[in-house]
């Protein structure tokens, strides 16, 4: 899924795209510090991000990470992102694909990707790096995957689909996989980084911005608008991102009422949990439980 340049409005620094990806595409494009995203986004299918040239910043499932040139991550679906370009000059390139793209050699040469039924669990994500001797091989696979998306002829879609299978199995052979510890974090962004495993371990508790203002050392409104330049969300939207998510695992793996469930994640009003988890899913919980 494209980036996009410019200010978020008020209220709407979460974009979701809800369009499903109709076939596997790749993107390359140079970015500068002057770029700003316009808001941390969500989409339904993988995105494989690599860095070919320069740095830049995630922040992503509750963590910080620094992604230099050589540096893979692969972000599952429905998995809000959001990326800076603090350090200069970065050309990234992504890689965008679905489940059913994914054969079962190529599944398996990921750690994220092995055994994942995506109607009962979450996927993780996978960071890794390629040997700088490997380099021009991955940047080759994104250059052959964007000319089949300017291709597009009757071939194109297969093409893309073995050049895919071939991709994650070169991953799965070179390349050095890091877990998901985060490195290189600066000490300003290691407080925002508490500040939100803070709000991770309490966010079915009544909590509130002047308590995890208080838990990372800050003054509210200060800590308000750190926590938003870091992450591209506001502190109750973070929030309220966590009480989704959990309660979107709680609908399918559990046969509690709604009214319960929303309850237990932190929210006081099921209307309201209800409004929200159908601006970030597209359906309401009933019909997600459903499908």
């Amino acid at each position: 899924m494209p980036e996009t340049a410019g200010s978020a409005k008020s209220g709407r620094t979460i974009r979701t795209t809800s369009q499903p990806l109709q076939r596997v595409s790749a993107e390359t494009k140079d970015r500068d510090s002057s770029f700003v995203m316009a808001s941390y986004h969500i989409h339904p299918y993988y995105e494989l991000y690599y860095v070919e040239r320069g740095a830049c910043r995630f922040f992503i499932d509750n963590e910080l990470y620094d992604l230099h040139e050589g540096d893979f991550l692969l972000i599952p679906p429905r998995t809000p992102h959001y990326t800076r370009y603090l350090f200069g000059d970065c050309r990234r390139s992504c890689l965008f694909f679905r489940d059913q793209d994914l054969e079962s050699a190529a599944r398996n040469a990921l750690p994220s990707l092995q055994a994942v039924s995506p109607e009962k669990n979450t996927p993780s994500m996978d960071i890794f790096s390629a040997p700088a001797s490997y380099r021009p091989q991955f940047e080759q696979f994104f250059r052959r995957l964007s000319s089949e998306d300017q291709i597009q002829d009757e071939r194109s879609e297969d093409m893309s689909h073995y050049i895919l299978q071939e991709f994650l199995l070169s991953c799965g052979r070179y390349c050095q996989f890091q877990g998901k510890s985060p490195a290189n974090i600066h000490t300003g962004d290691r407080q925002i980084l508490d500040a939100a495993r803070y709000m991770s371990a309490h966010f079915r508790e009544p909590v509130n911005a002047e308590m995890i203002a208080a838990a990372a050392g800050f003054s509210p409104n200060y800590f308000s608008r750190r926590f938003k330049e870091a992450t591209g969300m506001r502190v109750h939207e973070y929030l309220v991102l966590l009480r989704l998510k959990s309660a979107a695992l709680e609908l399918l793996s559990t046969n509690d009422s709604i009214t319960e469930i929303a309850l237990r994640n932190g929210f006081s009003d099921s209307n309201y949990f209800k409004d929200a988890f159908k601006k970030m899913y597209g359906i309401s919980p009933r019909a997600y439980r459903s499908r």
